[in-house]
């Protein structure tokens, strides 16, 4: 298996859960640019480390020059402090934070290291709450990805992700079932010292810690 790994919760206990079900052969962790790249890869390296997993960042920088939304431009804002439950506001803030087709780039790239490594698989890190919003971590997504990878693998290298139909407390408690060491998650679109708490993706795991306690 090739596992995609951010460091976020998703991705990190799908990272988790892969361990625990076969022979991981790679992780791959992405530097597009982003704000919280550092941060991230930290966090993607404490994970390998404690689980035993080569590791390894593939830079994008042509990445960070085509796109232009907050996440990479420093010069746009990330929305903060605004309501996650807010049916049309959500779809205007996914706006805001839009790479273009970036887990498609990502999904690629591992396939090329499937087919190399001879990994039928590729893990990825999608949960039902953010599907919503963000089309690339549905279901139907993951279905389309692996019937293209049928064709542009000789191995036939398939998509999964263990938290597709879960909602982040749900994520949550899996993880703790898991036993994921939480502390080594890397929740923020912010790459600063401290979770900045007000962005959509720290907001979105608070509510799902809190949650489950």
């Amino acid at each position: 298996m090739i596992v995609l790994l951010s460091g976020g919760l998703d991705s990190t206990v799908n990272c988790y859960r892969a361990n625990s079900e076969g022979q991981i052969q790679l992780v791959l962790t992405f530097d597009y640019g982003q704000r919280a790249a550092k941060r991230e890869i930290e966090s993607a390296k404490k994970t390998c480390k404690k689980l035993d997993l080569k590791h390894q960042v593939i830079e994008l920088p042509w990445l960070k020059e085509i796109t232009q939304t907050a996440l990479v431009n420093r010069d746009s804002d990330v929305p903060v402090s605004f309501d996650i439950n807010d049916g049309e506001l959500i779809f205007e803030t996914a706006r805001s934070v839009w790479v273009p087709n970036r887990n498609g780039v990502f999904i690629n790239i591992a396939g090329c290291f499937a087919d190399s490594l001879k990994a039928d698989k590729i893990v990825v890190g999608f949960n039902a709450e953010e599907a919503v919003t963000f089309p690339d971590n549905s279901e139907e997504y993951l279905a389309a990805v692996t019937k293209s990878l049928f064709y542009s693998t000789e191995i036939r290298v398939k998509t999964i992700c263990y938290t597709t139909d879960l909602f982040k407390n749900e994520i949550v408690a899996l993880g703790k079932d898991l036993e994921v060491s939480f502390d080594d998650i890397w929740p923020c679109y912010f790459g600063e010292n401290e979770p900045c708490g007000k962005c959509e993706s720290c907001m979105r795991y608070r509510a799902a810690m809190e949650m489950e306690g």
